[in-house]
């Protein structure tokens, strides 16, 4: 059993379903293979269900946001820019909002509303879906000539724009099939490797605080063995059961390599807006007010409730001690606990947990200007099955739209 396409998109989550409309949109006949019932799987649980869907940010903040082959983006990016995303959903009838760190998100607060706007752009352009898993390509003289399916079936094609994601989140499809693919079609695939993931710590503190967010502190990521700081950023992280996660704790994830995580330490600073003498002079003011109490009791104004214990257990300070009797060394050692709480990464969390995928197909042997693939003739690659990825933000799902349209618009020129 074969059917005949201009292109064939493997994968129908972002950048699969922006490359198929975009080239269906051209008068492509285009179907796009999905083995999930529904599209857009992964995007349902972005931004814990919200959809961070892109970052309101200019093309040079999105290249410096881009951790890992920024400068391949270059073409994308300035193709389909972070402010064609918003005008393309809203387009779509899907209100968009801007939040902390120019996080965009639908009015809304609903991923489905993204799912819904991208499976209209797919139907409306007259690209077709069809439920399945792509098995193999079919190659012939250095060209694409179609692909295969697990049930048998084969789909002639001259164009082929594999757009499946990468290793996180199987549960949503992406197991890695695009690697596969590529392989096959004689590409290198950079070692894939979780990347904005959360941290197993070696402090079991953080569990009894499991649940907490901290917003507006400062998390500083040093490499010990070189003295060296590799992120500092100011935002959001919580505690969980096994140690910590959050924007900032997953972002600071994406600068350390899983071999050397005993190098690392995380420092915390609970009152960014504070210097030490600042703060030495707010706990002065605070006792005062408390003169009376014990220490364990003093500190409700100043920190949340939950990190008390565990703050006045690190400082070795006796909690029962009344704050008038607290020296001034104790009390300034207590400030600059507030400033550096340090935690050490021991693990990262599965691969599976991973927001998104380090590693995949070497930019190096795909065409930066139009996604073809500068092995074999016809192929494309779109997507998080390529070896790049950003931060936190919406800036890789970003990267999803801005190559899946850019493949897309060239596929079969």
């Amino acid at each position: 059993m074969s059917q005949k396409y201009d292109v064939v998109v493997v994968g129908a989550g972002a950048a699969g379903a922006m490359a198929a409309g975009t080239a269906a949109q051209r008068g492509l006949n285009t179907v796009i293979i999905e083995r999930n019932p529904r599209i857009g799987r992964k995007i349902m649980i972005t931004g814990k269900g919200r959809c961070n869907v892109t970052n309101n940010c200019d093309n040079p903040a999105f290249i410096n946001a881009v951790k890992v082959n920024g400068k391949f983006l270059y073409s994308a990016i300035n193709t389909f820019s972070t402010q064609d995303t918003m005008s393309f959903f809203q387009n779509l009838g899907v209100p968009l909002k801007t939040e902390r760190g120019n996080r965009v998100f639908p009015v809304s607060d609903k991923s489905v509303d993204i799912v819904d706007a991208l499976a209209k752009f797919i139907r409306t352009s007259g690209a077709k879906l069809v439920e399945g898993r792509c098995k193999a390509l079919i190659i012939k003289d250095g060209a694409v000539s179609g692909v295969k399916l697990e049930d048998g079936t084969s789909l002639q094609a001259d164009n082929v724009i594999v757009a499946t994601g990468g290793l996180s989140y199987p549960t949503t499809g992406s197991t890695g099939d695009g690697y596969l693919l590529a392989k096959q079609a004689g590409h290198n695939i950079v070692t894939p490797t979780p990347s904005l993931i959360p941290i197993v710590t070696n402090e079991l503190w953080c569990k009894d605080l499991m649940g907490l967010s901290l917003k507006n502190v400062t998390v500083t990521l040093t490499d010990m063995q070189k003295n060296k700081v590799l992120y500092h950023e100011m935002g959001e992280m919580l505690f969980t059961h096994f140690g910590v996660s959050g924007p900032l704790i997953l972002s600071a994830s994406s600068h350390m390599k899983q071999e050397n995580l005993h190098n690392y330490v995380i420092e915390i600073d609970l009152k960014p807006a504070l210097s030490v003498e600042q703060l030495d002079a707010r706990l002065l003011r605070d006792f005062a007010k408390n003169l009376n109490k014990d220490f364990l009791n003093s500190l409700s104004e100043l920190l949340p409730r939950k990190i008390i214990p565990i703050m006045v257990e690190l400082s070795q300070i006796d909690g029962c001690e009344k704050v008038n009797q607290i020296t001034k060394e104790q009390r300034r050692a207590f400030a600059e606990l507030i400033k550096h709480l340090r935690i050490t990464p021991r693990a990262f969390r599965p691969i599976d947990e991973a927001i998104i995928t380090s590693g995949g197909v070497h930019v190096k042997e795909i065409n930066p200007k139009t996604m073809e693939s500068k092995l074999v003739k016809g192929l494309y690659f779109a997507g998080e099955v390529m070896d790049v990825d950003a931060y936190t933000g919406g800036f890789n799902l970003q990267i999803a739209f801005s190559t899946g349209a850019l493949a897309g618009m060239h596929v079969g020129l």
